[in-house]
C-alpha cells in the first residue's frame, strides 16, 4: 500500500503546482561501530523501505543492518513504514522504544502504528520486537487512508497522523493524540482534527505540535496548541464522536503557520533546524528552512538548474522524510519520484536515503546512503547513550 501513498501525493502535489550500496549487516567487525568522538556513540538513522526497516550509521561509511523484513520475505516479519519516532527517556538496561508505521496484512488487520522495544546500540547489533499497536477509526476507506506521522508531548503521549483521502475532496486525514500505556494492541485516544488534507510528518517543540499538509484546501503547515486531552473522555476535553463514532475533541486551537508558496510546493514532512524548521516538498525536490516565526530563510535542497522530472528522478532526489541527528546533518528519504506512462510516483527501485552535511552552516550536496530501494518515505534518528 505504500506505493499508492507516494503516487498520489505526488500527483495532488503536482495539481497544486499547475550512490554506493551500504555494507550489509554482518560484515561490520565491532571497532568501526563505536563513532562519535567526545565519548558518544553514533546517531543511527532509521527509514522504512519497501516494507522493510533499515538502520545506517549516520557518518560515512554508511553502514547498514536491516533490522526488520518485510512479511513478504519472512514468514515472521512485518510491513514497516511512515515517520519513526523514538520514545523520550531512556528504558531499563539497554532498550528503547519506538513507533513506526505497520500495516502488515491491511486491510485485516488494519494498518496502524507498531510498538516497538529496540535492543542494542550499534548496526549489527540492533534488535527489534513489536510489543503494542495504535489503530484507530479512519473517516474514509481503510485500504486508503495511510498512516504517517507521529510525535511525543512533553508528558508522554502520544500524537499520529494518517493521511486519509489523498487526491479529491476537502481531506478527511486526522490528528490524533493516544494515552499511555501503549505495549498493548488496545489503546485509548481522542481525535484532535479529521479535516487534513493528505497529513503528513510530525514535529513537536515545548508542546507546540506542527504538522505538515500536501494538498488543498489545508495545504500548509499547521500549528496547535495546547491544552490537549488528557484522556478519551469529557472530563479529559473529548466531549464529542466523530462520523465513526470514536472520541473527539472537546475543541481544538489551531492556525496556518506557514502557508504553500515558493519553494514549498507540497509540505510533506518537518523537522528541527538550528534557527527554525526544515519542511520537505516532494514533488518539487525541496528543502526549504524556515524561522521561529515562520518566515522564510532559505532553500537547502533543490534540483540543479535545468534538472527536470521525467523518466529518472531529480539528481538530487524527492525528499518526504526527514530528519536531524545532535550534530545538526539532515537526512532525508528520497522516494525516486517519475514521470511515467503510468503517471507519476515512485519508480522502480529509484529511492535512496541522503545526508545533508553542514560546514560553518552552509549545506554541502547530498550524501547518498543508500540507493536502489523501494519507495523510502519516512526518517527516524536514534542517539543511543553509552
Amino acid at each position: 500500500m505504500r506505493r499508492s501513498l507516494v503516487t498520489v501525493i505526488a500527483v495532488s502535489a503536482l495539481i497544486v503546482t499547475g550512490l554506493a550500496l551500504a555494507t550489509p549487516a554482518g560484515s561490520v567487525p565491532r571497532s568501526a561501530m563505536t563513532s562519535g568522538g567526545n565519548g558518544k556513540l553514533r546517531p543511527i538513522v532509521f527509514s522504512g523501505e519497501g516494507n522493510n526497516l533499515n538502520a545506517y550509521d549516520s557518518a560515512p561509511p554508511f553502514r547498514k543492518q536491516r533490522v526488520i523484513t518485510t512479511r513478504a520475505d519472512d514468514p515472521k516479519g512485518l510491513d514497516i513504514n511512515a515517520q519513526i519516532c523514538f520514545f523520550p527517556g531512556t528504558k531499563p538496561g539497554d532498550t528503547k522504544w519506538f513507533i513506526a508505521g505497520e500495516d502488515t496484512g491491511q486491510p485485516n488487520p488494519p494498518q496502524g502504528w507498531g510498538i516497538f522495544q529496540l535492543k542494542g546500540k550499534r548496526i549489527g547489533h540492533l534488535q527489534a520486537k513489536k510489543i503494542g499497536k495504535l489503530t484507530p477509526t479512519y473517516q474514509g476507506s481503510a485500504d486508503n487512508a495511510e498512516n504517517y506521522g507521529c510525535g511525543f508531548l512533553r508528558d508522554g503521549r502520544v500524537l499520529t497522523t494518517d493521511v486519509g483521502n489523498q487526491a479529491t475532496g476537502n481531506g478527511d486525514g486526522q490528528l490524533i493524540v493516544w494515552f499511555p500505556p501503549f505495549n498493548r494492541t488496545k489503546v485509548r485516544y481522542c481525535k484532535l482534527d479529521v479535516g487534513l488534507a493528505t497529513a503528513g510528518g510530525i514535529l513537536v517543540q515545548h508542546d507546540r505540535v506542527y504538522v505538515a499538509s500536501a494538498r488543498p484546501p489545508t495545504a500548509g503547515v499547521w500549528r496547535y496548541t495546547g491544552p490537549f486531552p488528557t484522556s478519551n473522555t469529557a472530563a479529559g476535553g473529548c466531549s464529542q464522536k466523530d462520523v465513526t463514532g470514536a472520541p473527539l475533541a472537546t475543541s481544538v486551537h489551531k492556525q496556518l503557520f506557514i502557508p504553500t508558496g515558493g519553494a514549498l510546493a507540497s509540505p510533506n514532512a518537518i523537522a528541527r533546524s538550528p534557527r527554525g524548521f526544515y519542511i520537505s516538498s516532494v514533488i518539487n525536490g525541496v528543502i526549504a528552512e524556515y524561522g521561529q516565526d515562520a518566515q522564510y530563510l532559505r532553500t537547502v535542497l533543490e534540483p540543479a538548474a535545468g534538472d527536470a522530472l521525467g523518466a529518472q528522478p531529480y539528481r538530487t532526489g524527492t525528499p518526504l522524510g526527514i530528519g536531524v541527528d545532535r550534530t545538526g546533518d539532515l537526512f532525508y528519504a528520497d522516494i525516486g519520484i517519475v514521470v511515467s506512462a503510468d503517471g507519476v510516483g515512485p519508480g522502480d527501485n529509484t529511492g535512496s536515503v541522503r545526508r545533508i552535511h553542514f560546514v560553518a552552516g552552509e549545506p554541502r550536496p547530498p550524501q547518498t546512503m543508500d540507493s536502489k530501494l523501494a519507495f523510502p518515505d519516512g526518517i527516524g534518528v536514534f542517539q543511543p547513550h553509552a
